[in-house]
Protein backbone atom coordinates (compact mmCIF):
# COMPACT_ATOMS: atom_id res chain seq x y z
CA UNK A 1 0.00 0.00 0.00
CA UNK A 2 1.07 3.92 -0.43
CA UNK A 3 2.76 4.81 -3.42
CA UNK A 4 5.86 3.19 -4.83
CA UNK A 5 8.66 5.34 -6.49
CA UNK A 6 12.60 4.70 -7.12
CA UNK A 7 14.05 4.33 -3.74
CA UNK A 8 17.95 3.15 -3.68
CA UNK A 9 17.63 -0.31 -2.12
CA UNK A 10 20.24 -1.67 1.12
CA UNK A 11 23.18 -3.76 0.14
CA UNK A 12 23.88 -6.97 1.46
CA UNK A 13 26.30 -5.45 4.22
CA UNK A 14 22.53 -3.15 5.67
CA UNK A 15 22.43 -3.34 9.44
CA UNK A 16 19.96 -6.21 9.98
CA UNK A 17 17.72 -4.94 12.86
CA UNK A 18 17.25 -7.66 16.05
CA UNK A 19 14.03 -5.95 17.05
CA UNK A 20 11.83 -8.01 18.94
CA UNK A 21 8.92 -8.28 16.17
CA UNK A 22 11.33 -9.76 13.69
CA UNK A 23 11.13 -13.71 13.23
CA UNK A 24 7.51 -13.57 14.99
CA UNK A 25 4.53 -15.12 13.03
CA UNK A 26 0.67 -13.73 13.57
CA UNK A 27 -2.70 -14.47 12.33
CA UNK A 28 -5.41 -12.59 11.37
CA UNK A 29 -7.94 -13.20 14.14
CA UNK A 30 -11.23 -13.54 11.36
CA UNK A 31 -10.67 -15.06 7.99
CA UNK A 32 -11.39 -13.87 4.85
CA UNK A 33 -14.56 -14.74 2.65
CA UNK A 34 -14.17 -14.85 -1.34
CA UNK A 35 -17.46 -13.33 -2.44
CA UNK A 36 -17.86 -13.58 -6.45
CA UNK A 37 -19.26 -9.96 -6.87
CA UNK A 38 -15.84 -8.57 -5.23
CA UNK A 39 -13.92 -11.25 -7.21
CA UNK A 40 -15.97 -9.31 -10.51
CA UNK A 41 -15.52 -5.92 -8.71
CA UNK A 42 -11.47 -6.15 -8.75
CA UNK A 43 -11.32 -7.78 -12.20
CA UNK A 44 -13.02 -4.83 -13.69
CA UNK A 45 -10.73 -2.66 -11.60
CA UNK A 46 -7.57 -3.93 -13.18
CA UNK A 47 -9.27 -4.69 -16.81
CA UNK A 48 -8.87 -8.30 -16.82
CA UNK A 49 -11.51 -9.41 -19.04
CA UNK A 50 -11.28 -13.48 -18.84
CA UNK A 51 -14.44 -15.06 -18.89
CA UNK A 52 -13.20 -17.19 -15.52
CA UNK A 53 -13.41 -13.73 -13.72
CA UNK A 54 -16.84 -13.24 -14.37
CA UNK A 55 -18.84 -16.13 -15.06
CA UNK A 56 -19.30 -19.96 -13.34
CA UNK A 57 -19.57 -21.88 -17.07
CA UNK A 58 -16.03 -20.51 -17.97
CA UNK A 59 -14.56 -21.19 -15.14
CA UNK A 60 -15.62 -24.71 -15.15
CA UNK A 61 -14.26 -24.92 -18.58
CA UNK A 62 -10.84 -24.83 -16.57
CA UNK A 63 -12.08 -26.89 -13.90
CA UNK A 64 -13.20 -24.87 -10.97
CA UNK A 65 -16.62 -24.52 -9.97
CA UNK A 66 -16.59 -21.05 -8.55
CA UNK A 67 -15.06 -17.80 -10.78
CA UNK A 68 -11.68 -17.43 -10.08
CA UNK A 69 -9.98 -14.09 -8.60
CA UNK A 70 -7.09 -12.47 -10.72
CA UNK A 71 -3.60 -13.21 -9.90
CA UNK A 72 -3.15 -10.40 -7.77
CA UNK A 73 -6.44 -10.46 -5.66
CA UNK A 74 -4.77 -11.35 -2.77
CA UNK A 75 -3.46 -7.68 -1.99
CA UNK A 76 -7.00 -7.10 -1.29
CA UNK A 77 -6.37 -9.10 1.64
CA UNK A 78 -3.18 -8.17 1.87
CA UNK A 79 -4.08 -4.51 2.49
CA UNK A 80 -5.99 -5.27 5.63
CA UNK A 81 -3.34 -7.50 7.58
CA UNK A 82 -0.57 -4.84 6.49
CA UNK A 83 -2.74 -1.68 8.13
CA UNK A 84 -3.27 -3.85 11.08
CA UNK A 85 0.44 -4.72 11.83
CA UNK A 86 1.17 -1.31 11.36
CA UNK A 87 -1.53 -0.44 14.35
CA UNK A 88 -0.52 -2.91 16.54
CA UNK A 89 2.84 -4.63 15.99
CA UNK A 90 4.78 -2.12 13.86
CA UNK A 91 3.67 1.07 15.97
CA UNK A 92 6.94 2.81 15.09
CA UNK A 93 6.01 4.15 11.68
CA UNK A 94 3.84 6.30 10.29
CA UNK A 95 0.81 4.88 8.02
CA UNK A 96 1.24 7.95 5.94
CA UNK A 97 4.81 7.78 4.88
CA UNK A 98 5.07 4.25 3.83
CA UNK A 99 5.92 2.69 0.66
CA UNK A 100 6.25 -0.53 -1.48
CA UNK A 101 8.83 -1.77 -2.88
CA UNK A 102 8.14 -5.63 -3.92
CA UNK A 103 5.81 -8.10 -4.07
CA UNK A 104 5.66 -11.41 -4.81
CA UNK A 105 2.97 -14.10 -5.09
CA UNK A 106 3.18 -17.68 -5.41
CA UNK A 107 -0.31 -19.33 -6.54
CA UNK A 108 -0.69 -22.76 -5.14
CA UNK A 109 -3.86 -22.22 -6.59
CA UNK A 110 -6.20 -19.71 -7.81
CA UNK A 111 -7.93 -17.98 -5.19
CA UNK A 112 -12.23 -18.95 -5.55
CA UNK A 113 -15.49 -17.31 -5.03
CA UNK A 114 -16.44 -19.19 -2.00
CA UNK A 115 -13.29 -19.70 -0.33
CA UNK A 116 -12.92 -18.74 3.26
CA UNK A 117 -9.12 -17.73 3.59
CA UNK A 118 -6.89 -17.09 6.99
CA UNK A 119 -3.47 -15.38 6.87
CA UNK A 120 -0.25 -15.55 8.55
CA UNK A 121 2.32 -13.14 8.00
CA UNK A 122 5.41 -12.80 9.38
CA UNK A 123 7.83 -10.16 9.95
CA UNK A 124 11.05 -11.98 8.13
CA UNK A 125 13.84 -9.11 8.28
CA UNK A 126 13.83 -5.14 9.24
CA UNK A 127 17.14 -3.56 7.44
CA UNK A 128 18.00 -0.04 7.93
CA UNK A 129 19.56 1.99 5.13
CA UNK A 130 20.24 5.66 5.78
CA UNK A 131 16.97 6.98 7.06
CA UNK A 132 14.72 4.24 6.09
CA UNK A 133 14.04 0.66 7.35
CA UNK A 134 13.35 -1.94 4.67
CA UNK A 135 10.54 -4.12 5.99
CA UNK A 136 10.17 -7.91 4.86
CA UNK A 137 6.74 -9.80 5.48
CA UNK A 138 5.91 -12.92 4.31
CA UNK A 139 2.55 -13.85 3.96
CA UNK A 140 0.57 -17.37 3.97
CA UNK A 141 -2.81 -17.41 2.81
CA UNK A 142 -5.05 -20.84 4.13
CA UNK A 143 -8.08 -22.05 2.85
CA UNK A 144 -11.34 -23.36 5.13
CA UNK A 145 -9.83 -26.96 4.69
CA UNK A 146 -6.74 -25.71 6.06
CA UNK A 147 -4.45 -26.19 2.47
CA UNK A 148 -2.35 -23.61 1.67
CA UNK A 149 -3.54 -21.57 -1.56
CA UNK A 150 -0.69 -18.77 -1.97
CA UNK A 151 2.29 -17.56 -0.43
CA UNK A 152 4.53 -14.38 -0.81
CA UNK A 153 6.04 -11.36 0.62
CA UNK A 154 5.95 -7.79 0.26
CA UNK A 155 9.01 -5.37 1.18
CA UNK A 156 7.66 -1.59 2.63
CA UNK A 157 9.52 1.17 3.51
CA UNK A 158 9.22 3.06 6.19
CA UNK A 159 11.39 5.73 8.68
CA UNK A 160 11.11 4.89 12.40
CA UNK A 161 9.09 7.82 14.62
CA UNK A 162 9.60 10.28 11.57
CA UNK A 163 7.83 13.92 12.53
CA UNK A 164 4.86 14.70 10.73
CA UNK A 165 3.88 18.37 9.86
CA UNK A 166 0.95 18.85 11.52
CA UNK A 167 -0.65 20.69 9.10
CA UNK A 168 0.48 18.46 6.47
CA UNK A 169 -1.14 15.39 8.84
CA UNK A 170 -4.63 17.35 9.18
CA UNK A 171 -5.13 17.90 5.45
CA UNK A 172 -4.50 14.47 4.69
CA UNK A 173 -6.84 13.74 6.98
CA UNK A 174 -9.50 15.55 5.66
CA UNK A 175 -9.30 14.12 2.12
CA UNK A 176 -8.42 10.25 3.40
CA UNK A 177 -10.42 7.63 1.94
CA UNK A 178 -12.58 6.00 4.80
CA UNK A 179 -11.53 3.06 5.56
CA UNK A 180 -14.40 0.05 5.39
CA UNK A 181 -15.10 -1.17 7.71
CA UNK A 182 -14.37 1.53 10.43
CA UNK A 183 -11.18 1.49 11.45
CA UNK A 184 -11.60 0.51 15.00
CA UNK A 185 -13.42 -2.67 13.88
CA UNK A 186 -10.77 -3.47 11.22
CA UNK A 187 -7.51 -2.54 12.44
CA UNK A 188 -7.24 -2.74 15.94
CA UNK A 189 -5.02 -4.95 18.54
CA UNK A 190 -7.03 -8.03 18.69
CA UNK A 191 -7.15 -7.91 14.77
CA UNK A 192 -3.94 -10.16 14.92
CA UNK A 193 -2.96 -13.20 17.06
CA UNK A 194 0.54 -14.20 17.47
CA UNK A 195 0.99 -17.99 16.70
CA UNK A 196 4.35 -18.15 17.73
CA UNK A 197 4.17 -20.05 20.83
CA UNK A 198 2.22 -22.75 18.74
CA UNK A 199 4.87 -23.71 16.70
CA UNK A 200 2.83 -23.95 13.86
CA UNK A 201 4.09 -23.41 10.42
CA UNK A 202 1.76 -23.58 7.33
CA UNK A 203 4.48 -24.24 4.91
CA UNK A 204 5.32 -23.75 1.69
CA UNK A 205 2.84 -23.00 -1.18
CA UNK A 206 1.69 -26.66 -3.03
CA UNK A 207 2.82 -27.60 -6.44
CA UNK A 208 -0.38 -26.45 -9.12
CA UNK A 209 -2.43 -29.91 -9.96
CA UNK A 210 -5.06 -28.66 -12.04
CA UNK A 211 -4.48 -28.90 -15.86
CA UNK A 212 -3.70 -25.58 -17.69
CA UNK A 213 -5.35 -24.70 -20.99
CA UNK A 214 -2.74 -22.09 -22.68
CA UNK A 215 -3.25 -20.54 -25.83
CA UNK A 216 0.67 -21.06 -27.19
CA UNK A 217 1.52 -24.26 -26.93
CA UNK A 218 4.86 -25.21 -24.62
CA UNK A 219 6.66 -27.23 -27.48
CA UNK A 220 5.89 -24.26 -29.36
CA UNK A 221 7.95 -21.64 -27.61
CA UNK A 222 11.51 -20.71 -27.74
CA UNK A 223 13.51 -18.87 -25.30
CA UNK A 224 13.89 -15.30 -26.78
CA UNK A 225 10.59 -15.24 -27.99
CA UNK A 226 8.63 -11.63 -27.27
CA UNK A 227 5.53 -11.47 -26.30
CA UNK A 228 3.03 -9.63 -28.42
CA UNK A 229 3.14 -6.07 -26.95
CA UNK A 230 0.14 -4.75 -25.32
CA UNK A 231 -1.11 -1.60 -23.73
CA UNK A 232 -3.56 0.14 -20.59
CA UNK A 233 -5.35 2.98 -20.28
CA UNK A 234 -6.20 4.35 -16.89
CA UNK A 235 -8.31 7.52 -15.52
CA UNK A 236 -8.37 9.16 -12.53
CA UNK A 237 -12.06 7.24 -12.82
CA UNK A 238 -9.88 4.27 -12.45
CA UNK A 239 -7.70 5.25 -9.73
CA UNK A 240 -10.57 6.15 -7.68
CA UNK A 241 -12.35 2.83 -8.49
CA UNK A 242 -9.13 0.52 -7.18
CA UNK A 243 -8.85 2.64 -4.32
CA UNK A 244 -12.23 1.85 -3.27
CA UNK A 245 -12.69 -1.53 -4.37
CA UNK A 246 -8.40 -3.02 -2.86
CA UNK A 247 -9.27 -0.70 0.25
CA UNK A 248 -5.85 1.49 -0.31
CA UNK A 249 -6.53 4.63 1.99
CA UNK A 250 -4.14 6.52 0.47
CA UNK A 251 -4.67 10.07 -1.29
CA UNK A 252 -1.92 10.13 -3.45
CA UNK A 253 -4.12 8.18 -6.20
CA UNK A 254 -7.18 10.37 -5.98
CA UNK A 255 -6.01 14.12 -4.82
CA UNK A 256 -4.05 16.68 -6.16
CA UNK A 257 -3.23 18.32 -2.74
CA UNK A 258 -1.96 15.21 -1.53
CA UNK A 259 0.06 14.08 -4.21
CA UNK A 260 1.66 17.26 -4.11
CA UNK A 261 2.70 17.37 -0.39
CA UNK A 262 4.15 14.10 -1.16
CA UNK A 263 6.27 15.65 -3.54
CA UNK A 264 4.71 13.88 -6.91
CA UNK A 265 3.57 15.45 -10.24
CA UNK A 266 0.23 15.15 -9.60
CA UNK A 267 -2.20 12.27 -8.64
CA UNK A 268 -0.39 9.11 -9.34
CA UNK A 269 -1.76 5.13 -10.01
CA UNK A 270 -1.60 2.70 -7.21
CA UNK A 271 1.43 0.69 -7.70
CA UNK A 272 -0.56 -2.70 -7.08
CA UNK A 273 -2.87 -1.81 -10.16
CA UNK A 274 0.01 -1.51 -12.60
CA UNK A 275 1.02 -4.84 -11.32
CA UNK A 276 -2.61 -6.25 -11.68
CA UNK A 277 -2.52 -4.60 -15.38
CA UNK A 278 0.82 -6.12 -15.97
CA UNK A 279 -1.01 -10.10 -15.02
CA UNK A 280 -3.79 -9.24 -17.06
CA UNK A 281 -1.13 -8.37 -20.11
CA UNK A 282 0.00 -11.59 -19.07
CA UNK A 283 -3.69 -13.67 -19.30
CA UNK A 284 -4.40 -11.81 -22.66
CA UNK A 285 -1.17 -13.67 -23.87
CA UNK A 286 -1.39 -17.37 -22.54
CA UNK A 287 -5.04 -18.04 -22.24
CA UNK A 288 -5.32 -19.12 -18.49
CA UNK A 289 -5.32 -17.07 -15.91
CA UNK A 290 -4.54 -20.29 -13.71
CA UNK A 291 -1.09 -20.53 -15.46
CA UNK A 292 0.73 -18.01 -13.70
CA UNK A 293 2.59 -19.93 -10.89
CA UNK A 294 4.62 -17.11 -9.14
CA UNK A 295 4.75 -13.46 -10.19
CA UNK A 296 7.44 -11.03 -8.80
CA UNK A 297 8.02 -7.46 -9.01
CA UNK A 298 10.29 -4.50 -8.11
CA UNK A 299 8.53 -1.21 -8.49
CA UNK A 300 10.93 1.45 -9.36
CA UNK A 301 8.63 4.01 -11.32
CA UNK A 302 4.74 5.35 -10.86
CA UNK A 303 2.39 6.49 -13.49
CA UNK A 304 0.90 10.21 -13.10
CA UNK A 305 -2.20 10.67 -13.69
CA UNK A 306 -3.51 13.54 -15.16
CA UNK A 307 -7.08 14.86 -14.19
CA UNK A 308 -8.27 15.47 -18.17
CA UNK A 309 -6.96 12.54 -19.65
CA UNK A 310 -6.01 8.95 -19.51
CA UNK A 311 -2.22 7.65 -19.00
CA UNK A 312 -1.13 4.42 -21.10
CA UNK A 313 0.93 1.77 -20.02
CA UNK A 314 3.16 -0.28 -22.44
CA UNK A 315 3.71 -3.79 -21.63
CA UNK A 316 6.49 -5.90 -23.48
CA UNK A 317 7.47 -9.64 -21.81
CA UNK A 318 10.40 -11.92 -23.30
CA UNK A 319 10.59 -15.78 -22.57
CA UNK A 320 13.83 -16.05 -20.91
CA UNK A 321 14.14 -19.88 -20.04
CA UNK A 322 12.14 -22.75 -20.47
CA UNK A 323 11.77 -25.93 -17.86
CA UNK A 324 10.75 -29.36 -20.39
CA UNK A 325 10.16 -31.15 -17.22
CA UNK A 326 7.60 -29.19 -15.51
CA UNK A 327 6.81 -27.52 -18.88
CA UNK A 328 7.10 -23.77 -17.28
CA UNK A 329 8.11 -20.49 -18.73
CA UNK A 330 9.92 -17.54 -17.06
CA UNK A 331 9.10 -14.54 -18.88
CA UNK A 332 10.40 -10.92 -17.84
CA UNK A 333 8.36 -8.51 -18.06
CA UNK A 334 8.63 -4.49 -18.63
CA UNK A 335 6.35 -1.67 -18.18
CA UNK A 336 6.82 1.87 -19.13
CA UNK A 337 4.52 5.09 -19.41
CA UNK A 338 5.07 8.34 -20.67
CA UNK A 339 8.81 7.44 -20.61
CA UNK A 340 9.23 6.49 -17.26
CA UNK A 341 10.60 2.94 -16.43
CA UNK A 342 7.79 1.59 -14.12
CA UNK A 343 9.36 -1.51 -12.97
CA UNK A 344 13.17 -2.57 -11.53
CA UNK A 345 12.50 -6.20 -12.06
CA UNK A 346 8.99 -8.25 -12.98
CA UNK A 347 9.11 -12.00 -13.54
CA UNK A 348 6.53 -14.36 -14.59
CA UNK A 349 6.63 -18.51 -13.91
CA UNK A 350 4.01 -19.34 -16.28
CA UNK A 351 3.04 -22.86 -17.03
CA UNK A 352 1.74 -24.63 -20.64
CA UNK A 353 -0.22 -27.21 -21.77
Amino acid sequence: MGTEQTIAQPESDAVVQTATPVGRRFRMLDHYDVGREKVREFARAVQNQHGAHQFEPDARQLGYEGIIAPPTFSSVIGVTATRALLDSVLTDYDLSQILQTDQIFEIGRPILAGDQLTTEVVIESIRQFGDNDFILVKFTMIDQHGEVVQTGSTTIVARRGAEVDVNIADAVEKIMMQPQPPADVVVNTSALVPVDAEGTDPGEVPQPSALVHSLPGFDRLSVGDRLPAGSAEVTRGDLANYAGVSGDPNPIHFSDQAATMAGLPTVVAHGMLTMGLASGYLTSWVGDPTAIEKFSVRFSGFVPVAPDAPSTIEFTGKIKSLDPRRRTATVMMTGTSQGRKLFGRAIAEIRFT
